[in-house]
């Protein structure tokens, strides 16, 4: 892919786009206020907490998308998220007994999977620069998803609880009675994804395309990009979402085919 000269904005300039974009901020936190959403004060410390997230990001990076720099740091750095997403989806979905290790290991399979496709094919060359950014796309659209999965496999065994117990005492395993409970969950958590890769291009540029573009990349090239890396996610969303689905399942059950006592979260 090569790059046709486009015109980079100046630090000064940047700066100015940031400050005029809070004004749309501010009037989120009025149409919260406004209609009583209690959502103005969650606003303000989600953009705090995303800007400070992403300066440090920005630093850090650094120490992978540098030439000279080891590729080592790059796969330090994919760790981290893998276990970091894990931390999230346990907190998000902490009625989920078990859950950490359950998503360490989803999220390890979709992001080691994903970006064995990436470069086990040649696509991109095996560099921090692409590793990090490749791999955050994965694990973070990974992430909705397989909380979505954890928190709708506890609430459909929750509240279909005597069905479930019913296929039990007529002698069905865990794995069979539960099993169309189990499938309404991954298909809640899997439908955003499917949705959103439909919709692509005719009502969603996508920011991988997107920004290709904007850094002056062909067009065509940038729509093969983007094809390349919203196949890895929806991928990726399976795979987590399946992953946590099975697993935790299998936590919420004893091993005489008796299902566990399950706490709702509250809402």
């Amino acid at each position: 892919m090569t790059a046709s000269s486009v015109s980079v904005p100046e630090t000064s300039e940047l700066v100015v786009g940031v400050a005029a974009s809070v004004a749309l901020v501010a009037l989120a936190v009025a149409l919260s206020t406004w209609r009583r959403l209690g959502l103005g004060v969650d606003i303000l410390v989600a953009v705090g907490r995303a800007a400070a997230q992403l300066i440090v990001v920005g630093g850090a990076l650094h120490l992978v998308v540098d030439p000279d720099a080891p590729v080592a740091w790059a796969w330090v750095w994919v760790a981290g998220m893998v276990v970091f997403a894990a931390t999230v989806v346990r907190r998000r979905a902490s009625e989920a007994p078990g859950l950490f290790r359950i998503a360490l290991l989803a999220v390890g399979l979709a992001a080691g999977s994903g970006l064995a496709v990436i470069f086990g094919s040649g696509t991109f060359d095996m560099e921090g620069r692409s590793i990090v950014p490749l791999a955050g796309m994965i694990v973070g659209n990974s992430l909705g998803a397989t909380v979505v999965a954890a928190r709708r496999v506890v609430e459909e065994l929750s509240d279909k609880r005597l069905e479930v117990e019913a296929r039990l005492a007529l002698g069905q395993p865990w794995q069979v009675a539960s099993r169309p409970y189990v499938r309404a969950a991954l298909r809640t958590a899997m439908l955003s994804q499917v949705e959103q890769t439909k919709a692509v291009g005719l009502v969603l540029l996508p920011g991988a395309m997107t920004g290709l573009v904007l850094a002056g990349v062909d067009p065509v090239d940038a729509v093969i990009v983007q094809l390349i890396v919203m196949y890895l996610i929806l991928g990726s969303v399976a795979i987590t979402a399946t992953v946590v689905g099975v697993g935790l399942t299998r936590r919420l059950f004893t091993a005489d085919h008796r299902l566990v006592r399950l706490e709702r979260a509250a809402t």
